[in-house]
């Protein structure tokens, strides 16, 4: 099993998909690492040489943010629209969407399960 920014990626998948198991590469930033590197389409991380692996490794490190950092940067970003208390760090604050959608219903993702209020019938 390869391990690649801190993540076991799986060996009996293609490369391409193995690589969208890292947090912050999608499919369209691992095809394009497959790419630069020039591995076929159909090749299997089972079948990558240590130094394919390495390559790979030094690759991502080098070109992209993943994982721990890429996890920090977005929470600090949070924090700073939550401290600058603009709309969007008040509706983060207060656990509510954050990107104009309607609360009246739906929105429980963020809510959470809806809470009964005593006394509101009709």
């Amino acid at each position: 099993m390869a391990r690649i920014a801190g993540v076991n990626i799986p060996t009996n998948k293609r490369v391409e998909i193995a690589l969208t198991y890292i947090h912050g590469i999608g499919r369209t930033t691992a095809s394009r690492i497959a790419k630069d590197l020039g591995f076929p389409i159909e090749r299997r991380v089972q079948d990558l040489t240590d130094a394919e692996v390495l390559q790979i490794r030094e690759m991502i490190d080098r070109e992209i943010t993943v994982e721990g950092d890429l996890r920090r940067q977005t929470a600090m970003n949070i924090k700073r629209l939550m401290d600058l208390a603009c709309y969007r760090g008040l509706r983060h604050r207060r656990g509510l969407p954050v990107r104009g959608q309607r609360t009246h219903t739906n929105a429980r993702t963020r809510k959470g399960k809806a809470k009964p209020i005593a006394g509101k019938k009709k």
